[in-house]
């Protein structure tokens, strides 16, 4: 990770740097969580020393007021509300890092308050538009064999893709159609997969992989076509591209498989906290969003088919 700071750090850019190893370190957070708190404190740090400050005891409630128009402002960065959200909690936590931390006397950010974020439901694809991005791959060579796992599996399992592309050889157990995966915070869950997704991974592993592996001698369950491990970003153009050939490019996005997981599953009766465990989600409040999705359908069905609806 690239310094805050080209020159001489300042007592709030050694505190910055103090707080993002705290971040990786101790708190364990992804890489991805990692790197929106440092884009945000970047924003913030470049601010301060706009206004010529540089160290913690010196930021006031103006600065902080400032800072938030700032992001707000047409000239500025014109973040959205989720953004600044994050934004403001990536600042918070930093100021109550450097008071625990003795670096700040103070915690000034208490007139930060986080602005209002509409729910955004995920979208999931229905049966058959599932249908047809699963067949897409057709699977009568290498490729397509793989592929079509890629599509089964992200569907069968409720998996994000980094999930996925992360998967050994050893995480597999055919017998129990059980795969086991590392999701965020380096946590562990086992999932399940159906008939159907187990014929395909057999027939990947007997007629495909070898093929593709060749004499790399890889762990990887997804390989590319060079034999090594697929990318995240590879296996992401490879459902976009499924999802082209499919006729619905624009209804896929990079979790869509995995909220058409959740959101079948709970059309179908299962249980919130088994949902729950199977996307591997802190907290159940996470998971309820879908609940929002299957009440709609129910709605629907409900008009469709009750003579006094």
């Amino acid at each position: 990770m690239k310094d805050f700071s080209d020159g001489e750090p300042t007592e709030l850019v050694a505190a910055a740097q103090e707080f993002i190893n705290y971040l990786q370190i101790e708190k364990g957070l992804s890489a991805n969580t990692i790197s929106a708190y440092r884009r945000a404190l970047v924003r913030y740090l470049d601010f301060l020393a706009e206004k010529g400050i540089d160290s913690p005891n010196w930021v006031t409630k103006d600065s902080l007021v400032g800072f938030a128009a700032r992001l707000q402002d047409q000239e500025g960065y014109k973040l959205s509300p989720r953004s600044t959200a994050q934004a403001f909690s990536a600042v918070r936590m930093f100021h109550r890092f450097m008071v625990t931390e003795g670096c700040a006397e103070a915690d000034p950010t208490s007139i930060l308050n986080s602005p209002r974020i509409t729910m955004r439901l995920p979208r999931a694809l229905n049966h058959e538009l599932v249908e047809k991005l699963l067949n897409a791959p057709g699977g009568g060579d290498e490729k397509g064999m793989r592929d079509r796992l890629i599509l089964e599996m992200l569907y069968a399992t409720g998996m994000r893709i980094s999930e996925l592309v992360g998967l050994d050889l050893g995480d597999i157990e055919i017998s129990g159609r059980l795969v086991t995966c590392r999701g965020k915070g380096g946590k562990w869950r086992i999932l399940p997969f159906g008939r159907t997704t187990c014929e395909t991974l057999e027939t990947y592993l007997r007629d495909a992989r070898p093929h593709l592996a060749r004499s790399v001698g890889s762990p990887a369950l997804i390989v590319n076509m060079r034999g090594g491990r697929l990318s995240r970003q590879g296996c992401w153009k490879i459902i976009k591209g499924h999802a082209r050939t499919a006729g619905i490019e624009d209804l896929v996005t990079p979790h869509i498989l995995r909220h058409t997981f959740a959101t079948h599953l709970l059309e179908g009766g299962a249980s919130l906290l088994v949902v729950q465990e199977l996307l591997g989600h802190v907290s159940v409040s996470t998971t309820q969003i879908y609940t929002e999705v299957t009440r709609d359908h129910l709605m629907e069905v409900y008009r469709r088919t009750h003579p006094r609806a």
